[in-house]
């Protein structure tokens, strides 16, 4: 075996390990697994959607540079992870927003009904 193909055959492992690593964390953050951590089951669907997407990116920068096994590894992969999300997303009760815990601010004598000179909002 030439010192080529020993490394080619180190990056394909590589890869089949770092998509099983990221495919096993996403089915921990759907609360299909356990967390080694903390001994418990936990849901986390932001963190298993942004897992989710980090392959999808992964998958598309390395179209055309894996081989069958590799290509057939991270889709089959990815199919099962999204129909999960999509199955623990749908049978998820949705959450109610956390109480505000600051007061708004008080609006300062003379300024009642005016029109505030600034807007923030975050969406």
């Amino acid at each position: 075996m030439t010192s080529a193909s020993r490394q080619n055959e180190t990056h394909k492992a590589m890869f089949v390990d770092l998509v099983a690593m990221l495919s096993a964390t996403t089915m921990q953050q759907m609360g299909k697994t356990i967390n080694p951590m903390t001994g418990k089951t936990e849901l986390n669907l932001e963190a298993a959607q942004a897992t989710i997407d980090l392959l999808e990116m992964i998958e598309a920068k390395s179209r055309g540079n894996l081989d069958r096994d590799e290509e057939r590894f991270i889709k089959t992969s990815l199919t099962t992870l999204q129909m999960n999300y999509v199955e623990t997303k749908a049978a998820t009760p949705a959450q109610p927003p956390p109480p505000e815990t600051t007061p708004p601010p008080a609006t300062p004598p003379g300024d009642e009904g005016k029109e505030p000179r600034f807007h923030k909002t975050y969406g």
